[in-house]
């Protein structure tokens, strides 16, 4: 029970932890913070199972970390009003070429980053840009004027 017990303090800690990081940076992941996040996750796994390295231990941390996982889904998904407060929302960062600054600012985000992800996309300008929403995830997606004017996309892969 002790092990169910600290399993469920570590992974509330470790939400918390990517929460607050917000979402880029969980999105822009470097060799070097894959090294700290394996190195954090031996960490974390000694203050979970403490001594006890029987496989039992370790079976109920994992098996307690995925139903805290599956739990969470669950709540975003069945009572959709706390998904902003667990999952996040996306958050519109430039409007009709205009960066919104403070949105940045709130996101812990520079106009750089956007010049970045929008030259990814083969975006020249910020002028180009008719709306840029940060999604939950850290990506960004792009929509640019030059898509009004080839009309609704059609076929399979169409949004709806």
């Amino acid at each position: 029970m002790d092990v169910l017990i600290r399993s469920v303090a570590i992974f509330a800690f470790l939400w918390f932890v990517v929460r607050v990081g917000g979402k880029r940076e969980v999105a822009q992941l470097s060799a070097f913070d894959m090294i700290l996040l394996i190195t954090v996750g031996d960490l974390v796994s000694q203050g979970i199972v403490q001594e006890d390295y029987s496989v039992t231990a370790a079976v109920i941390a994992v098996a307690t970390f995925t139903l805290a996982g599956i739990l969470l889904n669950a709540v975003t998904f069945r009572f959709p009003r706390f998904r902003p407060w667990l999952a996040g929302r996306a958050r519109i960062v430039v409007r009709d070429g205009e960066p919104l600054l403070q949105t940045l600012a709130g996101e812990r985000m520079t106009i750089k980053d956007v010049h970045e992800a929008a030259r990814e996309k083969g975006i020249r300008r910020l002028s180009d840009i008719e709306l840029c929403v940060l999604e939950t995830d850290g990506s960004f997606s792009f929509f640019t004027r030059d898509d009004d004017k080839e009309g609704a996309p059609e076929g399979p892969d169409a949004l709806s």
